[in-house]
This record gives C-alpha cells, sequence and structure tokens, in this order.
C-alpha cells in the first residue's frame, strides 16, 4: 500500500464532516487531492473554477452542511473569486481547498508556474476565513480549522491554500484527528430579552420580517407568531423558514406596495436575522415601524440600517424561543389576522396579474415539482420577478439563488443542489444572457447526468437591463446578444429538449421534465410567450429618474 499523503487526509476529513462530493477542476497543483477524492468519494470535474465553488455552496445549503471545493493555484484560485463573494455575502459553509505552488519558492516572485502575487490576501478579501498549510504534520489542523469557521454561525467560506510539496507529503493518518474547539454562540442579555418581551406584548399589530439568519429557526418563530397573532414577511434569503403556504407568511413582498402598506399599519416590527439589503428596501427609503426587536447574531448589523428599540445579540432560535417564553400580552388586535389573509392573498393576485402570460409558466413549475425540491434561480427576469415571490417555497433548503446578485451562477448551483440530493428533483431557473457566462456548465450536466431541469427563459440578451434602458435611456446600449439555437445545443450535449412557446404548453412540458429521472433542457420562447403585462425593472435608483 501507497504512503497517505495530502489528499488521503482530505479524504479523511471530508468523511468526518459528511461531505460525500467534491467540486472542482484537476490540475498539477491539486493532482493527488483530486486523485485520492476521485477514487474514494465522488469528485464532479466542472468546466469553470467559480461553478466549483457555486456548486459547492448549493451543495452545503440544500443538505444544511458544508460544501467542498478544489482549485488550481493563481489564476485557477482568482476564477473561483465571484463565487467566494456569493458564498460570503449568503454566509454559506464552503471549504475551498486550493493549490500553491512549492513551498520553498513561496513569495519570492520568480514567477513560477501557476503563481501570483499575494495569493492568501486575495483570498481572505473574499472568504470569511483563509490559512496556508505552511507544514504537513499541521495539515490536518488547518483544514478543521477551516471547516469550522465555515460552519460556525455566521460563517461563511473558508480557503486554505495547499503548496504541493506538501500535498505529495507523507500523512501519518493513524495519528488522532484534531479537534478545533467550538466558537462560543452568543447568547442573548436577560435583561434586554425582558424589554423586547415587554414590546411584544404591548403589540397589537406585530410583523416579523424573516431573514436568512432565521433559516434554521422554523419552529421557533412559528411558535412566536401562535403566541402573538403576528404575520411575517421575509427576504428573499428567509423565504422558506416558514413554509410559503403558512397563511401567516406575507413572504418577499416587503418593497412592495402591499407590504409598505402593512408595515406602514403595524405597530411593531421584529427581524429576525435580516440586513434590509437596498434591492429589498427601496435603497434603504422603505418606512418601517419605530418600534423595532432586532434579533441578529452578527453585533455589528443591530441598528445597522434602522434604529432598533430593542437590540439582541444571539442566534435565531434560541433568542426566538426565550422570548415567547417571556411574553404575556394579549396578542394582536381583532381583525389583525383577517388584515394579514388580506395582504398575503393582494400581493399575490397584483403581481400574477402584472406578470400576464409568465403566470401559467409560474404555476406550472409549482404542480410538475414535488413539495420539497430544490428551486435553483438565476439573476433573471423570470426570477427577480416572480421565482423570487409567487412561486412558493416550503424549506429553506429549496430556497437557492445567488444573494450577492452576480449572474450566471444558477445552473452551477442547480448542479450543486441536484447531487446532494439525487432522490428528489431539482429545477434550474436561468435567463439566455446569464446561462452564456458559464455555458460550459452543460458539459458538466451532460458528463454528471443529475437529475436537474434547466429552464431557459430566451429573450435574446439581458432582459432586466434592457427594460431599464428603454424606460430610461435614449438608446440600448449591450443588451441585445446572440443567442444560440438551444435545440440544437441541447443536441450537441446530448441532453433531452423541450420548447414553451405558449401558455397552455407549460403544464405538460414542465411535468414530463421533471419526471425525468435525468437533466433536461426546456426553453421558454418569450417572443412566443408574450410579454408580461407590467415589464419588469430591478429595484435600484438612477440619479433624475
Amino acid at each position: 500500500m501507497s504512503t497517505p499523503n495530502g489528499g488521503d487526509l482530505l479524504v479523511r476529513v471530508l468523511r468526518d464532516l459528511g461531505v460525500d462530493t467534491v467540486f472542482g477542476i484537476v490540475s498539477v497543483h491539486n493532482l493527488p487531492l483530486v486523485e485520492a477524492v476521485a477514487r474514494d468519494l465522488r469528485f464532479v470535474p466542472v468546466r469553470h473554477e467559480a461553478t466549483a465553488v457555486s456548486a459547492a455552496d448549493a451543495y452545503g445549503r440544500a443538505r444544511g452542511t458544508l460544501g467542498c471545493a478544489l482549485t488550481s493555484t493563481g489564476t485557477g484560485a482568482g476564477n473561483a473569486a465571484g463565487s467566494l463573494i456569493e458564498a460570503l455575502s449568503a454566509q454559506t459553509a464552503v471549504l475551498h481547498v486550493t493549490g500553491q505552488i512549492d513551498s520553498p519558492y513561496l513569495g519570492q516572485g520568480r514567477g513560477f508556474i501557476h503563481e501570483t502575487k499575494d495569493q492568501l490576501g486575495m483570498l481572505a478579501a473574499v472568504s470569511h476565513h483563509a490559512a496556508t498549510v505552511t507544514d504537513a504534520a499541521d495539515a490536518d489542523r488547518v483544514l478543521r480549522t477551516a471547516a469550522a469557521a465555515a460552519l460556525t454561525a455566521p460563517g461563511g467560506p473558508a480557503s486554505v491554500e495547499w503548496p504541493i510539496d506538501l500535498q505529495y507529503a507523507p500523512q501519518d493518518l493513524a495519528a488522532a484527528p484534531a479537534r478545533p474547539e467550538p466558537a462560543p454562540v452568543p447568547q442573548a442579555d436577560a435583561d434586554a430579552l425582558d424589554r423586547a418581551a415587554a414590546l411584544i406584548s404591548r403589540a397589537r399589530r406585530p410583523l416579523v420580517w424573516a431573514g436568512g439568519g432565521a433559516r434554521l429557526a422554523g419552529a421557533e418563530l412559528g411558535a412566536l407568531l401562535d403566541a402573538t397573532g403576528a404575520g411575517v414577511l421575509t427576504s428573499n434569503s428567509g423565504r422558506g423558514t416558514l413554509p410559503e403556504d403558512d397563511p401567516r407568511v406575507l413572504g418577499n413582498f416587503a418593497g412592495g406596495p402591499t407590504g409598505r402598506a402593512l408595515l406602514a399599519e403595524a405597530d411593531l416590527l421584529i427581524s429576525v436575522g435580516t440586513h434590509f439589503r437596498s434591492n429589498e428596501t427601496g435603497d434603504y427609503t422603505l418606512p418601517l415601524p419605530a418600534t423595532h426587536v432586532q434579533i441578529d447574531l452578527d453585533a455589528a448589523a443591530l441598528g445597522r440600517v434602522h434604529p432598533a428599540t430593542a437590540a439582541l445579540h444571539g442566534e435565531a432560535a434560541t433568542t426566538l424561543a426565550a422570548l415567547t417564553a417571556r411574553l404575556d400580552g394579549a396578542g394582536a388586535e381583532e381583525g389583525w389576522a383577517a388584515r394579514l389573509a388580506a395582504a398575503r392573498e393582494g400581493a399575490r393576485a397584483a403581481l400574477r396579474e402584472s406578470i400576464g402570460p409568465h403566470a401559467a409558466v409560474c404555476d406550472a413549475i409549482r404542480a410538475a415539482l414535488p413539495r420539497r425540491a430544490v428551486v435553483a434561480r438565476d439573476v433573471t427576469i423570470a426570477s427577480s420577478s416572480w421565482g423570487n415571490r409567487l412561486l412558493e417555497l416550503y424549506d429553506p433548503r429549496d430556497n437557492l439563488f445567488p444573494r450577492g446578485g452576480g449572474i450566471g451562477q444558477g445552473l452551477g448551483m442547480g448542479i450543486g443542489a441536484a447531487l446532494a440530493d439525487p432522490s428528489r428533483p431539482t429545477l434550474v431557473m436561468a435567463g439566455d444572457g446569464g446561462l452564456a457566462v458559464h455555458l460550459g456548465e452543460l458539459l458538466t450536466v451532460a458528463q454528471e447526468r443529475p437529475r436537474l431541469t434547466l429552464v431557459v427563459f430566451n429573450d435574446g440578451g439581458y432582459g432586466v437591463l434592457r427594460n431599464m434602458q428603454d424606460a430610461h435611456f435614449d438608446r440600448r446600449s449591450g443588451v441585445d446578444l446572440t443567442t444560440p439555437d438551444f435545440a440544437a445545443l441541447a443536441a450537441a450535449v446530448h441532453l433531452p429538449y423541450a420548447r414553451i412557446g405558449a401558455a397552455d404548453e407549460a403544464e405538460r412540458v414542465l411535468a414530463e421534465a421533471v419526471a425525468s429521472d435525468g437533466p433536461v433542457l426546456v426553453e421558454v420562447d418569450l417572443a412566443a410567450l408574450g410579454p408580461m403585462k407590467s415589464p419588469f425593472t430591478p429595484p435600484v435608483s438612477l440619479p433624475g429618474t
């Protein structure tokens, strides 16, 4: 038996963490890692390093655990940076292991192949945690410390650069694994909890705004709603914290007319793990109730965007449970539940009316999917208008989209989610422009054959920006793009293909695609389907408009 090396060590660490699939690109500067993973786990050879991180990110989100990506050094690590920014924005747990040149030459600037200036500094800028393996004997501790940092809330991607000579160095797998001490979880102050509970007990028209930090606290949030009669708005990140068919869940509608009206009537807002992002608050112009109880694991977030009457620094589930135990008020006033129900239905009806024939595609997707199925949504009109709101989700692990707003990451995320749990289908919503960013990943889909339905909304370019330019500028610039023949493209990579060109075709086409055991490319021909009644433009401010 050959002597174990760094690849064997990485496999042991990943097995301990419950990771069975790794995404990456093989290189002379990560070859022993890839060889061991491909032998003992599953290695998925994606076509771009950014996709490796996106897929690992989604793998972790869909499983509620850690994902792992392997890249090469220098340019390869740089290619991963955009997707690391997404994982950092979403605070999702990714272990990114990248190669590095031979340790004797580090930092000398000799122009060693794949060398880049201050790779660790680059990784630190786009990661929650970054470290270098400087000694083969210390590799186990470095890897496990990075994984712990990624997994400890609020978390985020952890990058480890590993010189190639130290990857090949012998490893003693009989030695006891390093076990980093878990970081302490902040607990909300008892006096602050008492003050917050008193405010909540007096409220008669309470609302909750649930963000990504609430996604593991669904049961505790539900108990708070039972005790207070509150309704729930969510950020896009908080979708699925409670099932979106729960009548108390208004969902991701805070910034629209219905949400604004409801917030104006509320006498208390409880925010849970949301950072009130600019695109969800009209660039911070959304009026919020003056009485605000804020719960966040990030102390810097408390009061940062909206003043907090009571600021609770703690983890969502334990803080919500402690608050609920302290309540002694009468709860919401008579009629508030009916007002919440009317707002819920009114917001959905208005959106359904505004999207016209797109509503049939939304309905067909939801009808084709089982209740628990991942929906990965790239940044495109269909996602930004109705996919992020009207298309119901029932579990936070099924809610995948680029929280940092980067275009082109949706297909990679869909690949990761589909391979995380092959027992249920994954559906990807992408635009033709976003898909073109990583079009090569269709080859990954063709090779790995995941249970994935790729729905491409084809409008011949960047439709969101086209609508902005048509509304506010004299001409179009950079938004009209050459689009492939998707039927021929699918045939070239041996993928089944279907087309939706009319509203009455959506249900049949999507039902057949989702029922397939493997991948299917579905093109939604938007020129044939017909326009939305109200053209969608992104919620960003333009000077002078």
